[in-house]
């Protein structure tokens, strides 16, 4: 019976009970050493049991939390037979955390996809429960797949459970139930057998404040002895006043007895052959450490009553005894990995051996992505060499690690240690690389650009030719002239110019009858590299990689191609989700929202960037769930959602400053704030950002403001660049808005029709039902009312479409003062079916309506088969359809969609 803890299993009766029903649940118990958080574990492994519900368990160890995936590999051990059925590549993902010796992909988030696919087909057999025990030790790479599978789980029949110390699992973004210390009553009834006297129970109750562990050592410590419960003052914290009873109990035992409770921390697996071989090497053996009842054996494992004790045994003992429990496990295991971390713990002197033997279990951790594991582990392994050109080989390499482990502190931290080792080669442009990164990551673009040129200095011609077109792409992000500018003129002179380093270095300079056709040439080469890829025919295919796809991507956007950049977008997404790179989506899903958005597809940018939050926010890139802020603020401000939209935009990193204001100063000028409109785009074109494409397509708005306020002085500069960016691009839509802005400022019909021309042409509905509210409103107050009623109209039914709500009412009003009449809301027929699903489902059901498998789907969206089901059954009664068959039948592009 646990006492004081009814609110903790009513939590977790709830969550089997969901599981038994189908729906699976999260829950974090967070508490001090020794709160019952394992033994809540406990009951709800027996509950489950009564159940008939499996479980899986894993328990970290301090000792293990910096080797990599040691909590997957015993939590899916039992389970490895069922990884043969995961899709590719989430297969090899698995294969190579149980197999260290083969390798995988790049994306670290991989393994989270995978485990979550694993335990959904588990589930398809019945619920499951999943334990993780003093998650604070659980490895980094485990503790982060782990997280992952927890935040995506939905409808597989799934209960997992994480206890925590309070340290621990920190933004993990589940539900969390912190278990309090027991009352004065609940601690009574725990002793209220022992037959204390009723002073030395209150007297223990007392020094225990609650801790139900500390309750039960010092009741033994108490009933061994006068004096053997620690004084009423003790002034130590309870968990270490605990820590204090073990290390008294332990010290009490024989020598030998000390020796193997020390190598059995050592050891932390609890792995019996393997502590045995190693405690004859060391001369002892289980028995006299079994009767002390600290630890107990079961089969072939062992284990401590509690944590707590191995702490006790391991903190406790003499580092000569810890060095020889070290020496005695590297030596007695057959597993290179294990022999490795043992020998890091045990060498205290430079050896180039056990250098050697740590960096290649560092190599295998990297090349398994368990990358805050290998940078340790490179960081342990240049402690101990003796040879400085190893040292500095090993630090980079730990900075390279942490920096792909999302640690960009840590990565910091170690690149100031390997700089003064690093020499002037090509280890000094690979720490540049890394560095570069980890400033950019930071929000600091302009430092990473500078990093990366004067690294270039130091490699080789490829790999500094390399470093320099990503060098003018982070001063690109910076607005900053001189390194994109430097950059492309250092590949001129390595013999390698680069087009969009070029155009970028133009455009900056704001050339833009150079910078864009130029810019232009090189998407349309990568573009067409890119589609010739999927069939295999093209000759220079090998030449574009995955940073080269991105950047003509962004190129696209910067031209305002749209039709470009939603082909690019789709393209590279495809191929993320093909090959499982889902770190990688959601910058690739940002940018095709951005698309999509001007596209006037703003029902599919919506939906693009949900998943993209969802993934960052599951994947922990809570940077770029920031970016996607601004994305949304836009369509809140086309909807006329001002609060929304304000709330999105305050969010806004510094490099989504300027695409925030952006929307601000469109949510103001719908309403009729002219004044704050024009000052805030006036500001963000004093700053660093006003070389960007989204301020550039703001001109018509900075230009109508000006308009309206009265100052078309105002609008002038702005408009005469945006001029000249609109014919060196000669994108239609541009052009049309540019004659817009014209007809605005005293150019009269002649402009407007020029506009209105051009936006035949296509591009950009949004800017094309503007033109024609301006036209409508230029005609009425021409007094030629029946005229203006064509463009009004259309420019309703656009704002209808998109629901621009704001300005769908300006046209209304328009409208009714030429004197027609028009009704207070869009009328019902242009509700579409696809407006009643949320984004994730009209994303499956769009997938499903193509004819793919829940299988398939859950491939491409990294959600399991059962979540893709549990999606498509809460959209058929809001499409009006009962299967699959009949969704190829429903219209499931939105009014939004364009």
């Amino acid at each position: 019976m646990l006492l004081g803890r009814s609110a903790a299993q009513a939590a977790l009766k709830d969550l089997l009970a969901g599981a038994g029903s189908g729906r699976s649940g999260a829950l974090v118990l967070r508490g001090e050493a020794g709160i019952g958080k394992s033994a809540l574990l406990d009951w709800a492994a027996e509950e489950a049991a009564g159940l008939g519900l499996p479980v899986l368990r894993v328990t970290g160890a301090e000792r293990e939390a910096e080797l990599g995936f040691a909590g997957l590999v015993q939590l899916l051990w039992p389970v490895r037979d069922r990884i043969g059925a995961l899709p590719e590549p989430q297969r090899a993902a698995l294969r190579a955390v149980l197999d260290a010796g083969e390798d995988r992909g790049p994306d670290r988030f991989l393994t989270g996809l995978a485990v979550l696919t694993l335990l959904a087909g588990l589930a398809g057999r019945g619920p499951l429960l999943c334990l993780v025990d003093d998650a604070q030790w659980v490895d980094r790479s485990s503790a982060e797949a782990l997280l992952f599978a927890a935040r995506r789980l939905a409808a597989e029949g799934v209960a997992m459970v994480f206890a925590v110390r309070d340290e621990g699992l920190a933004g993990h973004g589940l539900a969390e139930l912190p278990l309090p210390r027991l009352g004065a009553r609940d601690a009574a009834d725990l002793l209220a057998d022992r037959g204390f006297a009723a002073e030395l129970r209150d007297r223990i109750v007392a020094e225990s404040a609650g801790n139900p562990l500390a309750l039960l050592e010092f009741a033994a410590a108490a009933g061994s002895g006068p004096g053997a419960a620690p004084g009423a003052r003790e002034p130590l914290p309870v968990a270490d006043r605990v820590l204090a009873a073990f290390r008294a109990r332990l010290d009490r035992l024989p020598e030998r007895a000390r020796l193997m409770a020390v190598l059995a921390a050592a050891e932390a697996r609890g792995d019996l052959p393997l502590l045995l071989r190693a405690a004859d090497a060391l001369g002892t053996g289980l028995d006299e450490l079994d009767r002390s009842g600290l630890l107990h054996t079961t089969g072939t494992a062992v284990a401590f009553r509690h944590p707590l004790v191995a702490t006790a045994a391991y903190r406790g003992a003499p580092l000569a005894a810890r060095i020889a429990a070290h020496r005695a496990l590297a030596g007695a295991t057959g597993d290179p990995d294990c022999r490795a971390h043992h020998l890091a713990a045990a060498t205290t002197a430079p050896d180039a051996g056990a250098a050697a033997e740590i960096a290649a279990a560092a190599e295998r951790a990297r090349r398994r992505t368990a990358y805050a594991a290998a940078a340790g582990q490179f960081r342990r392994a240049a402690q101990l060499a003796p040879d400085r050109g190893d040292q500095a080989a090993w630090l980079v390499a730990a900075v390279s690690a942490a920096a792909s482990a999302g640690k960009l502190e840590w990565a910091a931290e170690l690149a100031e240690e390997a700089e003064p080792r690093a020499g002037d080669g090509a280890l000094r442009a690979e720490l540049a690389r890394v560095r570069s990164v980890v400033e950019f990551e930071r929000g600091a673009p302009g430092r990473a650009a500078a990093l990366l040129v004067r690294g270039a200095s130091h490699a080789a011609p490829d790999d500094a030719a390399a470093l320099l077109r990503t060098a003018a792409g982070f001063g690109w992000f910076a607005g900053s002239p001189e390194p994109v500018g430097v950059a492309a003129r250092r590949l001129r002179e390595l013999g390698r110019p680069d087009e969009a380093a070029d155009a970028m270095a133009y455009l900056l300079e704001e050339d833009y009858a150079r910078g864009l056709p130029l810019l232009a040439g090189y998407v349309a080469r990568v573009r067409r590299a890119s589609r010739e890829s999927a069939y295999g025919s093209a000759a220079d295919v090998s030449r574009v990689d995955g940073d080269e796809r991105m950047q003509a991507l962004y190129g696209s956007i910067i031209l305002g191609d749209d039709e470009a950049a939603l082909d690019l977008a789709a393209d590279e997404a495809e191929r993320c989700r093909a090959e499982g790179l889902i770190g990688r989506l959601p910058k690739v899903l940002q940018a095709q929202a951005m698309a999509e958005r001007t596209a006037g597809r703003h029902r599919a940018a919506a939906a693009s960037v949900a998943e993209a939050a969802a993934i960052a926010r599951d994947t922990g890139l809570h940077r770029r769930a920031g970016e996607l802020d601004v994305v949304r603020a836009w369509l809140a401000a086309a909807e006329g959602d001002a609060a929304r939209c304000a709330e999105l935009a305050g969010r806004a990193s510094d490099t989504g400053r300027v695409a925030a204001d952006c929307a601000l100063s469109m949510l103001d000028l719908s309403r009729g704030r002219h004044a704050a409109a024009l000052d805030r785009l006036e500001t963000a074109w004093r700053g660093p950002g006003r070389h960007t494409a989204v301020l550039l397509a703001a001109t018509g708005d900075l230009v109508e403001a000006a308009v309206r306020l009265g100052r078309p002085e105002r609008a002038q500069a702005p408009l005469d660049r945006f001029r000249r960016w609109a014919e060196g691009g000669g994108r239609p839509w541009a052009l049309a808005v540019a004659a817009r802005c014209a007809a605005l400022l005293g150019g009269g019909e002649e402009a407007y029709l020029r506009a209105l021309h051009l936006h035949e042409q296509g591009g950009r509905p949004f800017e094309r039902a503007r033109t024609e509210l301006l036209y409508g409103e230029w005609l009425r107050r021409e007094r030629r009312r029946s005229e203006a009623r064509e463009p009004l109209r259309a420019a309703l039914e656009g704002f209808e479409r998109l629901d621009a709500a704001p300005w769908a009412d300006r046209a209304r009003a328009e409208l009714r003062a030429t004197g027609t009449a028009v009704s207070a809301a869009p009328p019902s027929a242009r509700v579409r079916p696809a407006d009643r699903l949320t984004p994730q489902e009209l994303q499956v059901a769009r997938l499903a309506a193509q004819g793919l498998s829940s299988r398939q789907i859950g491939a491409r969206l990294f959600l399991s088969p059962r979540t893709v089901e549990h999606h498509l059954y809460k959209a058929y009664p809001k499409l009006g359809v009962a299967s699959r068959a009949e969704l190829a039948r429903v219209e499931l592009a939105g009014p939004a969609d364009g």
